[in-house]
């Protein structure tokens, strides 16, 4: 996704340049498609077939599949654009034998004449609590039942989703609450750059998560403690507005230290993660292969 305005052999290539080895492929909604078009994949054994052949004669391998995006939305026409990217990039990893697809959980509206997604974040006036519950019971668990269904039936295993504010889990308790009530594919693709302003800490997260955790974003964030004591955490202004924002999304090591990502790549272990570590670069004070060089360079020092 960070080479979208290239196409995708040259991607591929400057991936490689970097010395890594694996890439997670957008394959439609918020990410793009830039370079994976799971229908017309789907439709051309010949194109299927050209697509694999292009990451691994580079020695990469596809790590997920991510095609992020609000399947609850309250419009018919996003929901079921989002929801048919969805179930494209399930059936285009079944193909590709990845058993990873990376997502977002959604939000609905507020009621079911509703136009706008509406995330709730407090209880009180008890309307508030009215709306999660019906959110909860008449959208988010129905659709993600038979998501999982589908999922199942088609060989993949984790639909990783990303604990993003602004849909219903946006942190590891609802994460656990939707994998309760639908099934282990549910699980989490772990970005600690969401948690840091919300207050939470990474390294406490992954342990509550345990095995829920089935991917992992490396980005980072920088709490700004000037803005953050006048403002508190929930920041509405333009991320590209640095300097009066409470919070930026860092490239790793400049939000947190190397103390904390070894931390948190030894939590990793302990909770038996032995998978990728995806860099998701989104920090806007450094070009895409600055941020994306200096990640590397800086994992690379605290993997373990």
């Amino acid at each position: 996704v960070l080479f979208g305005d290239m196409p995708l052999e040259q991607a591929l290539d400057t991936a490689k340049s970097f010395g890594l080895d694996a890439v997670e492929i957008g394959t439609g909604n918020y990410p793009g498609s830039a370079h994976c078009d799971p229908a017309a994949l789907l439709k051309s054994p010949a194109k299927l077939k050209a697509f694999a052949n292009a990451v691994s004669s580079r020695g990469l391998e596809i790590s997920g599949l991510s095609c992020h995006g609000n399947p609850l939305h309250p419009d018919p026409k996003i929901a079921s654009a989002h929801r048919k990217a969805q179930r494209n990039t399930i059936l285009l990893a079944e193909k590709l034998g990845i058993d990873t697809v990376i997502t977002f959980s959604g939000c609905p509206g507020d009621g079911p004449k509703a136009t706008r997604p509406n995330w709730v974040t407090c209880p009180w006036p008890d309307d508030y609590s009215a709306i999660l519950d019906w959110q909860w019971k008449q959208c988010v668990i129905p659709f993600w039942k038979e998501e999982v269904k589908f999922a199942r039936a088609h060989s993949v295993q984790h639909i990783s989703l990303e604990m993003h504010p602004g849909f219903v889990v946006y942190n590891p308790s609802p994460l656990l609450r939707l994998r309760e009530a639908v099934g282990e594919e549910i699980s989490a693709n772990f970005d600690p750059s969401h948690l840091f302003w919300q207050g939470i800490d990474p390294i406490a997260g992954l342990k509550m998560l345990g095995s829920a955790v089935s991917y992992v974003h490396a980005k980072d964030t920088r709490i700004d403690p000037r803005n953050t004591a006048t403002n508190g955490v929930l920041d509405t202004k333009s991320y590209l507005d640095e300097a009066n924002r409470s919070w930026i999304f860092r490239t790793v090591g400049y939000g947190h230290g190397r103390s904390f990502w070894k931390d948190f790549v030894s939590t990793l272990r302990i909770i038996g993660y032995d998978r990728v570590i995806s860099i998701e670069h989104e920090d806007s004070l450094m070009s895409t292969k600055e941020g994306l060089a200096k990640a590397v360079s800086f994992l690379r020092d605290v993997l373990i």
